[in-house]
Parts: C-alpha cells; structure tokens; sequence
C-alpha cells in the first residue's frame, strides 16, 4: 500500500522504498518492545506514513492515537488501518487543535528536533508517562539543547534499523523553574 499510495501521496523519500523494511517497518517495529507493559494509550506525533505509530497499532498492544495534519496523509492512515485492522485512532489536526489527549507514552519519528518535540509532548504526558523518540545523528547537539530549557530523565537506546540512530526514552520531563 505504501508503495501504491507514494504515487499519488509524498509519504516517505522515494530512495528509502528500495529499504522499506530496514529503513521504516523494522525502525518502527522495535518501538515495541520498549513499550511499557502497563501502557493503555500511545499517542504518534506527526504520523505521516504511519511510523512508528501505525505500526505500533498493527502489532497490538496499546491504543495508538496518530496525529496528523496533512489530510492526504491522513487517508493513507486510514486506508492502511482498515486493511489490517489495527484500531488505530486517526486525529487529522495540528497539534494546537487537537482535541485533549492523555497519554502513557508519546513517540515520534522525524518529527522535530527535541526541544520542540518536548513542548508538544509534556502536555500530553499522564503522570508516570514516557516518551520514545526515534532520533538521528544529532541526538547530543538536539540533547544539549533541550537541557537549557527542560529537565527530564534519559536512557538511550542502539537503533536496531541505523547503526548512526538512537532510540531516546524520556521521562519525567519538567521546565525548568525561573527564579
């Protein structure tokens, strides 16, 4: 279906459909595994072409809430979790209009750098909540960053799918408090 819909919908780089297991199944595949067993909801920042969300949901577990704001986008999602069942919730909005959501764990892939990905995820966060953000060769620099403004506690992860990737958990994130 990827494959189909890339003709007519930009989902994924045309030179990563030749890897498309490797670079996109695999790569959102090993999410679950790091899935907390108590975890009821999986909220998917900026699903795109469904990963890791998507994904997620195919594989069971937890609800998966995919937010999207691009409607053609958002056809795919649905049309692929039709096919397979996956019981996916499709939320076709932009993160500032979404409808209020609780999460237990965030994820996104090739979504934004990480200071922005945590000011669209903390809100979202139930208490005790974490976040799985599948994250490139700027994991330090992106890191650096967010701890000018953010507090949260890391456990990195080795990439399955990308020896230069990381998965990023994070937990307890917090502003940091002017005084």
């Amino acid at each position: 279906m990827l494959v189909e819909w890339q003709r007519r919908v930009n989902l994924v780089s045309t030179a990563s459909l030749a890897d498309v297991w490797r670079r996109h199944l695999l790569d959102s595949a090993q999410l679950h595994g790091l899935l907390p067993a108590t975890a009821g909801t999986v909220v998917d920042l900026g699903s795109g072409a469904g990963f890791p969300g998507l994904v997620l949901a195919i594989m069971g577990g937890p609800t998966v809430h995919l937010v999207e704001s691009n409607g053609r986008k958002c056809a795919f999602l649905d049309a692929v979790n039709r096919a397979t069942e996956a019981g996916a919730v499709i939320h076709n909005a932009r993160l500032a209009d979404l409808e209020p959501l609780t999460a237990d764990v965030v994820t996104a892939r090739a979504f934004a750098p990480l200071p922005r990905l945590l000011e669209a995820a903390q809100p979202l966060l139930a208490e005790g909540g974490q976040c799985l953000f599948l994250k490139g060769r700027k994991v330090n620099e992106e890191l650096t960053e967010s701890a000018k403004t953010w507090m949260m506690r890391t456990t990195r992860f080795h990439s399955s799918s990308d020896p230069s990737g990381t998965i990023l958990k994070v937990e307890e994130i917090s502003r940091h408090h002017d005084y």
